[in-house]
């Protein structure tokens, strides 16, 4: 972008300094020895994304440490290359790996076209995603307070949370956006910020105040996670013997034969396990027909998976559930924390049901404010996360605003779900080289410290970023919708980098970041942004297309079947 600064070579320090945290992070010794085997690479050298912070850089470094615990397994499973497993990490690929809900296509259809809804199933049982009044009840506004703000957040619900602020669950008359957000805010603003934290609580929703960054890390919950490594791999209770990784094929797809059950909605969870399919893992996505979930996100989540429903407060669920898990290797869960403990299946039960079979098992969990800590066990997504560590304040200020604005694009999402793809692919390793099993766990704050243990960009670059961006992106607000703020900056970002967004089949298929697909579960072409890493005598790529929620039956029997699906670029 300018000679003093470059995203590759940055990409370069982060991808050290997370090496330097190799035992902090478990990570096999071979990532380590092998660190000049990871290059990154960038024909642009482009900083993208109107963000102080260096999210590209660090995606293509957490993609670096992923491709070379890939590597790692490999070595495993086939026997050591006769020269270190080259990993090459492309910093365009990683920009689209940070959006990549708003790169997938359904027909031609983004996330952002209303005729999307058509091709979809609706699983948004609730309305409150479908519905603009009921949508921004996860949303940041004013308080009471001058300068204080609050993120609200009804998750798929919305009625709580807008009862708690003294609104209707349903508002028919309201459909337009402005007036929204005039009504909603309003709400919020007979409240302090301390008030809302307490109604909040009472209702066990998933709201926050937007806090500075200086602010976050002086709250004990701040103090204590900052010395924390971004993600943790620890060794459950037993002692079993290794667990061998399925005996080597022909495919080089390392993951083969693993079979991963998926217990997670929207982003970050099912982007763990979309990464595992990569690698060529059985996933099987199990989702409560009882719960609501984002028709769109699945179109590019679910790729690679077959996806069944379930549930699991039933006597029929759990027992088909439990025969699933007496033969998975690995169990992601993205609930509510101690959710899943408490139907039953948490890290204890696991290790224990290892232990009879004789097989190690690998659980990884994601959340959003971590797992130690008094605010462990809140709940959140990502637009929390980003306003609790101060991510919103520096975006906010990065406009030249006197107030916090969430950041473009579930990008947060996307580090999470990386992070805890490593972890996975680690436990599996580990498993595998050593014995025992393993508990990861990955969480939405803990990739936002991550982005602030890096720093920001110099001041000089954020100042020539700041003066490449039209009126359009500083006339954003504090209040408008993660979709508005996404839509503003991909039009932008469509126009001043137009390489990112050509059509596959206009490139060659080095350069394209995105695949196509035709999808027999929804009669229709999709394009979803294609795996990141490319590591010798690795193959990391899709087997079939994504399907919606619910789709297939729930059993393992059934991924050697015929799929119909069919890779068109």
């Amino acid at each position: 972008m300018m000679a003093s600064y470059s995203p590759g070579k940055e990409a370069e320090r982060i991808f050290a300094f997370l090496c330097s945290q190799a035992k902090r992070l478990n990570l096999p010794e071979e990532v380590v020895a092998g660190q000049d085997a990871v290059s990154f690479d960038s024909p642009h050298d482009q900083i993208y994304f109107p963000i102080p912070f260096k999210e590209t850089e660090t995606l293509a470094a957490l993609k670096g440490i992923e491709g070379a615990v890939a590597a790692a397994i490999a070595d495993l499973r086939y026997g050591p290359a006769s020269r270190k497993r080259k990993v090459r990490i492309n910093l365009e690929r990683a920009t689209a790996f940070g959006c990549q809900a708003y790169m997938a296509k359904v027909d031609g259809y983004s996330k952002l076209d209303p005729e999307v809804k058509k091709k979809l199933k609706d699983t948004d049982l609730l309305a409150a995603q479908s519905n603009g009044y009921r949508r921004m009840s996860a949303n940041l506004y004013k308080t009471k307070n001058e300068g204080e703000f609050f993120h609200i957040h009804g998750s798929l619900e919305a009625t709580t949370t807008l009862n708690m602020i003294g609104l209707e669950g349903h508002r028919p008359d309201l459909t337009d956006y402005e007036e929204v957000i005039e009504v909603i805010e309003s709400h919020v603003q007979k409240y302090s910020a301390a008030e809302l934290e307490e109604m909040n609580k009472e209702r066990r929703q998933a709201g926050v105040t937007a806090l500075k960054h200086e602010d976050f890390i002086k709250t004990p919950h701040g103090q204590h996670n900052v010395q924390q490594p971004p993600w943790k791999v620890t060794k459950l209770p037993g002692d079993l013997s290794p667990t061998p990784l399925p005996a080597a094929t022909k495919s080089r797809r390392i993951l083969k034969g693993i079979k991963v059950l998926e217990l997670c909605r929207i982003i970050a969870g099912p982007t763990i396990a979309r990464i595992l399919a990569e690698y060529g893992a059985d996933v099987l996505k199990i989702t409560s027909p009882k719960l609501s979930d984002v028709p769109f996100f699945q179109v590019d989540g679910n790729m690679g998976k077959h996806a069944a429903d379930l549930d699991l407060k039933t006597d029929e669920g759990r027992q088909i559930f439990e025969e699933l898990l007496a033969d998975a290797d690995v169990l992601i869960d993205g609930y509510r924390p101690g959710a899943l403990e408490g139907l039953g299946y948490g890290p204890s039960t696991l290790a224990s049901l290892a232990e009879k079979r004789g097989k190690g098992i690998v659980l990884v969990n994601e959340n959003c404010f971590g797992y130690e800590g008094e605010w462990a066990g809140r709940p959140g997504w990502q637009q929390i996360a980003d306003c609790v560590t101060g991510i919103a304040w520096a975006q906010g200020q990065f406009m030249n605003l006197s107030t916090p604005v969430v950041p473009p694009f579930p990008i947060s999402d996307y580090g999470t779900g990386c992070m805890g793809a490593i972890a996975a692919l680690t436990g599996l390793y580990n498993r595998a080289k050593y014995g025992g099993s393993y508990h990861g766990k990955a969480s939405l704050m803990h990739y936002d410290l991550l982005l602030f243990a890096v720093g920001k960009y110099p001041d000089t670059v954020q100042e020539a970023m700041r003066a490449a961006q039209p009126p359009e992106f500083f006339n954003l607000r504090h209040c408008d919708s993660v979709d508005r703020i996404s839509s503003t900056v991909l039009g932008i970002m469509k126009k001043r980098f137009p390489h990112l967004y050509r059509p596959p089949d206009s490139l060659d298929e080095a350069e394209g970041l995105t695949e196509r697909w035709y999808s027999k579960a929804y009669d229709a072409e999709i394009e979803v942004v294609r795996p990141i890493a490319e590591i010798d005598g690795v193959d990391n790529s899709f087997s079939r297309a994504s399907r919606p929620n619910g789709w297939d039956r729930p059993c393992w029997e059934d991924f050697d079947g015929e799929e119909g699906d069919r890779r068109l670029t």
